[in-house]
This record gives structure tokens, sequence and C-alpha cells, in this order.
């Protein structure tokens, strides 16, 4: 038995954030139904790259899901929804807000269906305020949720964090305000909206940055790889490369003096405490890289990890996929699908003792389940389903 398993989901959701929240869901056990347009369902089945014709990008985030295509804008497709909400537990969307209400699909209208309902709506800004109804992508809650300022090599060079971490951290907190909602819910009989912004939750993951200035007024900066309150915690070059080291206290500083031969510095009053390092790191990275570019890598690295020194290699794509602690924790899996074939996508980060969870099916063909969710799930003949088909409803 998987941990969410018993829970049915709606997974009315597109691109990344939202897909990604109900991915979790379906890693754990829950039942997801995903509900797509018939003309070409989800954005991300047009993105490449491709492996027997299906997005990568597709096949990774919608692992485990059913795929039941519905037209939104026919009154019988708005009816099945209906259906299919009366006996869900969890309906997630990531629409602009508004334009559930406009189908007569939002919360308000649901809620009467199933007053057990829990209504997730992630989305760039919100339900409510100002900007709510703007559209939003990732990189744009980067830059206005201050991620971009604080990212980079210096303040004239804006930079997007490599991963599109304002989706996934909307898409985190979806499943974790759904999860409190299902546990409420318990005790209240009713479920509820929760609404998710992907602005909120940037501001709330600059917990350091959006501190520091709130306490001492000044705007924080881009600082490269090095920390504003931790040093030394720095990417150093080597003779074949570079590494990154995090120094987080005294006792490591000693030791990695011991293993870099600089215990003359030990003691430097300018080196010799946390608040000094922070202060003189630019002094303290010559005397550091004059060191560290005489050996390898592997040599460093070697040498940190036996003296207990924080440490790591900078690995490309090619290097993780294949790292054994990465496969001792089943983090990249083997799946088949029915049309690409066999491929590999990241495995689940969870582990539950009792409750494991494995990845056991696909990523669904488009419409794969709509006859079968329709015909068993809701009851419909085959012949009212053919019906509907030829109505342009599903």
């Amino acid at each position: 038995m998987k941990p969410l398993e018993g829970l049915v989901v709606l997974d009315m959701t597109r691109v990344l954030a939202g897909p990604f929240a109900a991915m979790m869901f379906a890693d754990m056990g829950a039942e997801v139904i995903k509900i797509e347009r018939p003309d070409g369902g989800d954005d991300t089945r047009a993105y490449p790259p491709f492996q027997g014709g299906e997005s990568a990008y597709f096949m990774s985030l919608n692992r485990g899901k059913k795929s039941v295509t519905l037209n939104l804008k026919h009154e019988k497709g708005k009816e099945i929804l209906k259906s299919l909400a009366r006996k869900s537990d969890i309906l997630i969307e990531n629409f602009k807000p508004g334009t559930m209400d406009k189908l007569g699909l939002g919360y308000e209208d649901l809620r009467k269906e199933n007053p057990r309902l829990i209504y997730a709506a992630s989305s760039g800004f919100g339900q409510t305020g100002p900007y709510s109804r703007r559209p939003a992508m990732d990189v744009i809650i980067q830059g206005m949720g201050g991620m971009m300022s604080v990212t980079g090599p210096d303040e004239h060079t804006p930079t997007k964090v490599g991963s599109s971490i304002a989706d996934i951290f909307a898409g985190l907190f979806t499943t974790i305000g759904v999860l409190a909602a299902v546990n409420s819910r318990l005790k209240t009989g009713r479920g509820q909206l929760v609404d998710v912004a992907m602005l909120d939750c940037m501001v709330a993951v600059l917990e350091n940055a959006v501190s520091r200035y709130l306490v001492t007024g000044d705007i924080p900066r881009p600082m490269g790889n090095k920390h504003p309150a931790i040093s030394p915690f720095a990417t150093l070059a080597t003779a074949d490369g570079v590494m990154n080291i995090a120094v987080g206290n005294d006792d490591i500083w000693h030791r990695f003096c011991g293993v870099l031969g600089m215990e003359e510095f030990e003691n430097d009053p300018r080196f010799a405490d946390n608040p000094g390092r922070v202060t003189n790191f630019d002094a303290l990275k010559v005397i550091m890289e004059e060191r560290t570019v005489r050996q390898t890598t592997e040599y460093w690295l070697s040498a940190l990890e036996k003296s207990h020194v924080p440490c790591g290699p900078i690995n490309d794509m090619a290097h993780v996929v294949n790292d054994p602690q990465v496969l001792a924790r089943k983090m990249i899996v083997d799946i088949l699908h029915p049309i690409a074939g066999a491929t590999r996508i990241p495995g689940v980060p969870i582990k539950f003792s009792e409750t494991p969870s494995e990845i056991e099916a696909p990523a669904p063909v488009l419409g794969e389940h709509t006859e079968k969710i329709l015909t068993s799930y809701l009851g419909f003949s085959a012949a009212e389903f053919e019906e509907l088909k030829k109505d342009g409803a599903v």
C-alpha cells in the first residue's frame, strides 16, 4: 500500500507547476486523472526533445497519471467534469484566475457538487491582489520575486536559476497545502480552496535575502557562489577544474586548514572566526587557491572527505544520472512507455519505510483512459461514449 492510496485527484493542470504537484500525488499512490484538451492536450506534449514522438518533458512530469480528454467549452464536457468532481477528493488547476469561473467550473461551482472537494488553484499571483489576473511564467516570477536580483556573478548580470524553481516551489507548496486540507477535512468533513501563488512561494524561499534586508535595510546583491554569512563557502579552482567547499564552523575551519597546509592562517586575526572570514573572503580565496591549483579535484575531494570537510564536485547531467549515490537511491528509474519504449526518468525523492513509493506506470498517451474512465467509472455505455465523441465533448 502506498501512502496516498485511496485518494482521487483531478489534474486540470498543464506545463510545470500544477503537473509537478499532481505528479507527487501519483508517485505516492493517489489515482490521478489528468484532464486534457482533445486537440493536443498538455502544452508540454509539444516540448522537445522527443523519444519515439513523445515529449521527454511530458513523460517525466506525468508518470503514473491517467489521461482523459474533455472539451470544457462543450456543455456535455462540463457535465462530465462535474461528475468526476463529485467522485474526487482533490482538484488541482493552474489556469489564470477567473478562467474556471467563466466556464462555470470554479471552486464555488464545484463545491456545490461535492462539499468535500479540496480545490487547489496554483497561479502566478494568486486569487487576490492587484496582479491576480496577470499571466506568469517561471522567469517572470524569478525576476519579480527577487531571485534574479541575488543570483549570478554580479549586480549587472541578473541571472535566472538553471531550474524552473518558481514553478517547482509552487508545485511543492501546492502539495503541502492540499495535504494540510486533507487533514483538516478529516476533522470537519469539508473541503476548501487552497490558493497558491508562484510569487508568494518565491518570496517565502528567499529567507536569507528577505530577512537581511528587513533587519539591516541593505539591499542584497548577487554574490556568485559565496555565502553572505558563512565563509569559506565557495567554488575553488583546482589543477584540472573546480570544486565546492563549505566550512560551516570553526572546528571545520581548523580541519580545512590542516588539509590545505594553511596552518599559519588558522589563527590569523583576519580569519580566526567566521565573521572575519566573511569580511575578508576575497583575501582568503587568493590564499586558498594558491594551494588548491596544485592538485586535482579528485585529490582534494578525497583529502577533504577524510577530514570530514563538506566538499563536492560540480557535476554535469551525464555525471549526475550515473552517480553511484543517485543510482543507489533509485533516483533514475527505467520505465516502459507504450509508444516511446524504454526510457529513463527521475525517481521519487521521498523514501518511506512502511509504504514505499515506486513509479509503476509511464505517462499516458493523450486520451488513453477516456473511454475506460467514462464507462467503468462514470457508468456511460459504449454507445453513449461514441455519441460523446461524435459531439466533440471528449
